[in-house]
């Protein structure tokens, strides 16, 4: 509301109602009434235009990512014989670079209008799509009235990922011979034979062809996986991160290009950042493999997901990595120490981190010794800001005849992720 504009009516109308009171003139009524009839009409006229309003927001998909459009439509429609005027559309999202806010003029009755957004996602995380507030007001723009829409959707914004071709670690596979078809009582890809069903069977373990032959329940037996567990353990201590600032730019205008390689990933200056698509794109690239990835990191508070394949797994994961941020307090070498050791021979275990204390690769070589197969992947965090130097990091995980990455500020992932780091600790930072 105008609040000068209405007032001004208001004090309008008591100097006329005095004014028609002491002269008692028929004009003066008469100009008293006019301008009752106006504020009347107008306050009316602005609360009727709110009145059968729907709105309705809705996208294909609640999940979108780094580097990718998120497309959502809207339709506004008067279920009202009444035109409105104009209806101001404002919203509440919380999305960066999300404009829904528009105002939409001259509906007319039983009308509809609708529109698209499209936004690049330029940050992960979890947002919320609204709520979005209705306005409208009179012609005279004297009365304005608001109409909350409390309805939201949450949209996750998973980071982004690269594919990785060339990263070849390990294999990972367990010994052969008998140890192939030990049985196990979990469930495995591969399938050993059946019997009958016993107390505390699972129904996914059930062989319903064989159920349905016999007339009894059949349980189906499960060997080992021929290919061990694949861990990554992504470092979210919050002292060893660096960032640089970072303004998300302004998308190109939309183009059939963008529409086939949306945009050209730029992470944002941050290890926290380049450590998260790293771990991303891993996690993808062995989930395709149809390999079996597990999950490990402490940021504020422990985050743990148990080896496992496929797409319900990839999506797990990228939920996690879209929120996480790095605000632990257990350094890396004691997560290796304490998590490690219950990680079994023959485990592929992949380090993610951008810190200089050569503790964890000790820790590292101690798990190697033990029959797991290190790998580190390390950020070289003086390449996003203040912080120590990197090469003696580099040198004693080539000492210790650990593979290792190196990932600096502006890398390709895909090439530095292809080939590990060979005398990079002698030549320095």
């Amino acid at each position: 509301m105008d609040v000068r504009r209405a007032w001004g009516m208001v004090v309008l109308w008591v100097l006329a109602l005095l004014f028609a009171l002491n002269t008692g003139r028929e004009w003066a009524y008469n100009l008293l009434y006019f301008i009752t009839a106006v504020l009347v009409i107008t306050l009316w006229w602005a609360w009727a235009n709110l009145q059968g309003l729907t709105l309705r927001r809705g996208s294909r998909i609640q999940r979108s990512q780094v580097g990718k459009y998120f497309e959502e439509s809207l339709e506004l429609a008067n279920r009202s014989s009444w035109p409105k005027l104009w209806v101001e559309v404002d919203d509440y999202s919380d999305l960066p670079g999300h404009q829904v806010s528009r105002v939409v003029s001259a509906l007319a009755g039983r009308a509809t209008s609708r529109w698209q957004v499209r936004t690049l996602c330029q940050q992960r995380g979890r947002y919320t799509m609204g709520p979005i507030r209705l306005t409208s007001g009179d012609p005279l723009g004297l009365f304005h009235f608001t109409r909350p829409m409390a309805e939201t959707i949450s949209l996750v914004v998973a980071p982004a990922t690269v594919p990785l071709p060339g990263f070849t670690p390990p294999t990972g596979y367990l010994p052969g011979g008998e140890a192939m078809h030990r049985r196990t009582p979990y469930i495995t890809a591969s399938v050993s034979g059946v019997r009958d069903y016993a107390p505390g069977d699972s129904f996914n373990r059930i062989h319903w062809p064989s159920t349905a032959r016999t007339g009894r329940l059949i349980s189906k037996e499960f060997e080992l996986d021929p290919e061990a567990d694949l861990w990554i353990f992504l470092d979210m201590e919050a002292s060893v991160h660096v960032a640089a600032p970072w303004t998300p730019k302004a998308p190109e205008p939309l183009s059939w290009a963008t529409r086939r390689a949306e945009m050209r990933l730029e992470l944002p200056p941050s290890t926290i950042e380049y450590g998260v698509t790293i771990a991303a794109s891993l996690v993808e690239h062995f989930l395709r493999m149809d390999r079996e990835v597990g999950f490990l990191s402490y940021p504020k508070h422990r985050e743990f997901i148990q080896p496992d394949r496929g797409e319900r797994q990839l999506n797990r994961l990228l939920e996690v990595l879209a929120v996480i941020q790095a605000e632990g307090r257990v350094p890396l070498a004691q997560m290796l120490a304490s998590d490690g050791a219950h990680l079994s021979r023959h485990t592929t275990l992949i380090v993610i981190t951008p810190s200089t204390d050569t503790k964890w690769v000790t820790a590292l070589r101690g798990l190697q010794a033990r029959g797991v197969k290190g790998i580190g992947v390390f950020i070289a965090a003086s390449t996003f800001g203040p912080s120590p130097d990197y090469a003696g990091t580099i040198a004693d995980l080539q000492a210790s005849g650990l593979t290792a990455y190196l990932v600096k500020r502006g890398d390709d992932l895909q090439a530095a992720l292809s080939h590990s780091v060979s005398g990079v600790g002698r030549r320095g930072a």
